[in-house]
């Protein structure tokens, strides 16, 4: 049987703009912390290792997240990897990862972490502006196994935009979703009024963490959270941390909350008797998805 009793930690994360080292040096340091605290699982923003923001008037090859972009294992995983077997904990942090296979392809990219060392990374599937003036989009989902069941992992637009991927991942048994990003103030509201809505509807806890303050350019956020469902039907509630627009919610720190699991309302997703089957019909959203595909007025 799974367990459902886990501690995590979030962490509002003020990247320094390309410096890695800096910034790796700061991550390790919170995982230990977080070790320390109880965290089973500790989870950093998007980009934390590098900072986030663009430099427009670069070409691709001369931007900061080509010259700091790394492969996955590579020497800042290495690091990390060591960390979280020796501390027996989970982590994850958001990096540019190299391709393999052709190094001018760069990803927006979460290094994921288990107590066995590195797991894997996904790669952002859905790139807002400027993320492709230097990233390339991604083509899969990621789901770790782990004592708690499945766990979902994300990152920002992926997120508030797109609520397939969360849909995705409760449906296949997931009731953590991860969430890394870099949610600017320039997002207005966005990011808050998305997640609160994806826990209402498909009943899991999502595990929040943005980069807060000044970028070069943009000012973000912070509002690292745990938001799960609520005792009171048809509501969110925060475990930890700040929403997006919150007074306080910029300062850097470290949230943590030991949440129950087994509270997941996965409702959409189990059989219902009275329909013969789930209130989820993704049998017929293949066809309606199809139907799009073949549209002669889709993506014009």
């Amino acid at each position: 049987m799974d367990k459902d009793i886990i501690t995590i930690g979030v962490v509002t994360f003020n990247a320094f703009w390309g410096e890695k080292e800096k910034n790796l040096n700061r991550i390790k340091g919170y995982i230990e912390a977080g070790a320390k605290r109880g965290c089973d699982f500790m989870v950093f923003p998007e980009m934390a290792l590098t900072s986030y923001d663009d430099e427009a008037d670069k070409a691709k090859p001369d931007k900061m997240q080509s010259k700091l972009a790394e492969l996955i294992p590579g020497p800042s995983t290495n690091e990390v990897a060591e960390l979280t077997k020796k501390l027996g904990i989970y982590a994850v942090f958001g990096m540019p990862e190299r391709d393999s296979d052709d190094s001018s392809v760069i990803y927006n990219a979460l290094a994921i972490f288990s107590p066995k060392g590195l797991e894997g990374s996904y790669r952002k599937m859905h790139l807002p502006a400027p993320e492709p003036n230097w990233a390339t989009r991604g083509e899969h989902p990621f789901i770790l196994q782990t004592p708690w069941g499945p766990i979902g992992y994300n990152i920002c637009y992926d997120s508030y935009c797109f609520p397939e991927m969360v849909r995705y991942y409760a449906a296949m048994g997931c009731r953590l979703y991860v969430n890394c990003t870099a949610l600017a103030k320039c997002h207005g509201g966005l990011g808050s009024v998305t997640l609160e809505a994806s826990v209402v509807r498909e009943g899991v806890y999502i595990a929040v963490a943005n980069l807060g303050g000044l970028d070069v350019d943009n000012y973000f956020w912070g509002g690292s959270c745990i938001i799960g469902p609520s005792r009171k039907t048809w509501e969110p509630y925060y475990y930890a941390g700040h929403k997006f627009k919150d007074e306080v919610a910029d300062e850097s720190e470290l949230f943590i909350a030991t949440i129950d699991l087994s509270l997941a309302k996965r409702g959409l997703y189990q059989y219902n008797s009275s329909v013969g089957g789930t209130d989820f019909r993704p049998d017929k959203y293949i066809e309606m998805y199809k139907e799009i595909l073949k549209n002669p007025n889709f993506g014009k």
